[in-house]
């Protein structure tokens, strides 16, 4: 009885740590034309989203939306959209595998 309920133990607490899948918003559609369909860019000139971290991403584009970051094509495609469009546009390109290395800012810096 006591392995079964260290079992379930283990179980839970690994489920806790899992980082929950984020559904790949609507609005990415737009964003692939430049940045690549999962964040990925073919051309040099426009940023790998893929692998970056959430909070930039987020900031980034509420930056582009208030005009305290310039960029027209940046400002145009982000001026519409909603606080929660933009975290879960932010939370999906982050929970993607690209080219980038980003460190952990939780302590584990092997690659």
């Amino acid at each position: 009885m006591t392995r079964i309920l260290f079992a379930a133990l283990a179980l839970t607490a690994a489920t806790a740590q899992a980082a929950p899948e984020v559904a790949k918003p609507d609005k990415t559609t737009t964003c692939a034309a430049c940045h690549g369909e999962a964040g990925v860019s073919a051309i040099g000139m426009y940023p790998t989203l893929a692998g970056q971290y959430a909070n930039y991403l987020e900031h980034s584009l509420k930056d582009y939306r208030s005009g305290a970051r310039k960029n027209a094509i940046m400002g145009a495609q982000a001026a519409n959209l909603t606080d929660a469009e933009i975290k879960q546009l932010a939370l999906w390109y982050a929970a993607q595998k690209g080219p980038l290395y980003t460190p952990s800012v939780h302590g584990d810096l092997k690659p």
